[in-house]
């Protein structure tokens, strides 16, 4: 496994960050989400070798990264605070940073150049970082991290402060390379760019993992919770009326051109559905699982 802790608990003084935390992160991208306060910045941290756990285990490839820096040379970081040069103009800290990797000066700008095209600051390459927008300053941060070609990114909040066009392009980024077979984490509470970004999750709350796996398999162990479909229809009530009587359904709401579907087992109302409609010759707009989405599991689970 690329990413491993192994009960990890990191405290600071009083203040515990993360407790008893086991978990394994594997090739492609996993996002990490929770609320503020919830350990993610701790999390990432010590994966990337600044912080070292007061108790557990935590390997990077196989290697303690706090006291193994060639791991250095194979992590990518973008941490969530900003710290910068401000003098410097971004090519020109994204070409600093890249040296220090142990490139040469026209092997590190030629790096630097790659990785600013690739977050869409071309344009702004040549101004000082001091001039930056919050988005650009953002986007510099990525493409340190990016330069010198990692195996493994660790990305803390990087959508903060992002207009839409540029949200875009960094999820899509993301996307293509978690495909092309990096190891990405990245942290986030923008819940549906995650889901956009991977389907795989860590969720964390007040320093624990509250769970993990892709967000089909965390909403599947929510038994308690009866699942919510959402059928848009003129025929609203009527075809409440019949679901109501399929095995499974606990409950229906009616509201204008819609019901809303509380089951136990929502793959009966799927396969129950078709038959439904064609047998009262009923017409069916829309069909969608309305509680499926990270906000909904993440409300079910801190509840």
């Amino acid at each position: 496994m690329i990413l491993t802790l192994k009960d990890v608990a990191k405290w600071y003084g009083p203040v515990i960050g993360l407790v008893d935390v086991s978990v394994e992160i594997e090739q492609g991208v996993t996002g990490l989400l929770g609320p503020n306060g919830a350990g993610k910045s701790t999390f990432l941290k010590l994966v990337a070798g600044q912080l070292r756990p007061s108790t557990g285990e935590v390997r990077v490839l196989g290697h303690d990264p706090f006291r193994t820096p060639a791991v250095f040379r194979k992590v990518g970081f973008s941490p969530e605070p900003d710290a910068f040069y401000e003098d410097m103009t971004g090519l020109g800290f994204v070409s600093f940073l890249t040296r220090l990797r142990g490139f040469t000066p026209s092997e590190a700008r030629r790096k630097a150049q790659e990785a600013v095209e690739c977050v869409g600051l071309t344009e702004a390459a040549h101004k000082r970082i001091g001039a930056y927008s919050k988005g650009m300053r953002q986007r510099i941060k990525l493409a340190q991290a990016l330069a010198h070609d990692p195996e493994i990114l660790i990305l803390d909040e990087p959508l903060t402060g992002l207009d839409p066009v540029a949200r875009r392009r960094i999820v899509e980024l993301v996307r293509e390379l978690g495909e092309q077979g990096r190891t990405i984490l990245i942290s986030s509470h923008v819940l549906h760019e995650v889901e956009a970004m991977t389907p795989r999750i860590v969720l964390l709350h007040q320093g624990r993992v509250l769970a993990r796996g892709t967000i089909g398999e965390i909403r599947a162990l929510l038994d308690q919770y009866p699942h919510r479909i959402v059928v848009r229809s003129p025929d609203a009530r009527e075809l409440a009326q019949a679901l109501l009587a399929a095995p499974g359904v606990v409950g229906a709401q009616l509201s204008e051109g819609m019901v809303r579907i509380d089951a136990n087992n929502p793959d009966e109302v799927y396969d129950l559905l078709p038959g439904l409609v064609l047998e009262r010759n009923l017409s069916v707009h829309g069909l969608e699982m309305a509680d499926a989405s990270l906000d909904a599991i993440f409300e079910y689970l801190v509840k």
